[in-house]
């Protein structure tokens, strides 16, 4: 099993880094995070973060569900990407199953960055128990469900019309990984 902490890819310009997200980080994270919300349907969150939610945010994970930062080699406080796992649901029954969440900042996308954070937080989830882990895309984001797919993931269903963004209806596609 991979160590998800020192997970490298060598993507076509640099070579790219994960490592455990310090509240250090939390700036370039938000500024990945908060293009999302206000730019795009990645995420159906339409408040933006501040900055101390953010550090907040990252001080409340731990564990399994530590957020992990993609770094540049060459530049190592230079945050290009990241993600996290969640518990799927608060019930106890479902404490076997997780959610993951990735974001690349769009000008890196494409170079492999999303996968290695990826497969990081797959290691991490097998590695801590979990049984299977949950990913829930806006159903038109094909790049998240290609990164997905390319991981293993399979569509396990469509909920229509549960989100509301930028005046329209959106579907979520339930993605899921049995570990």
């Amino acid at each position: 099993m991979a160590d998800p902490i020192t997970s490298q890819v060598r993507a076509p310009r640099a070579e790219v880094v994960t490592r455990l997200a310090t509240i250090d980080d939390a700036a370039a994270i938000r500024a990945i995070y908060n293009h999302e919300v206000e730019n795009h349907t990645s995420t159906l969150d339409l408040v933006p973060r501040s900055l101390e939610s953010q550090r907040e945010w990252i001080a409340q994970r731990s564990g399994a569900f530590s957020a992990v930062v993609a770094v540049m080699r060459a530049t190592p406080d230079s945050v290009v990407g990241f993600a996290s796992m969640s518990p799927y649901r608060e019930r106890a029954a479902y404490s076997t199953t997780v959610e993951d969440s990735v974001y690349v900042g769009r000008d890196h996308a494409g170079l492999g960055i999303g996968r290695s954070l990826m497969n990081g937080l797959i290691d991490t989830a097998s590695g801590s128990g979990f049984h299977s882990m949950i990913a829930r895309i806006e159903a038109s984001g094909e790049a998240s469900r290609a990164l997905h797919r390319a991981c293993g993931f399979e569509l396990v269903g469509i909920e229509r019309q549960v989100g509301r963004k930028f005046g329209r209806w959106l579907d979520v596609a339930v993605m899921q990984l049995m570990l």
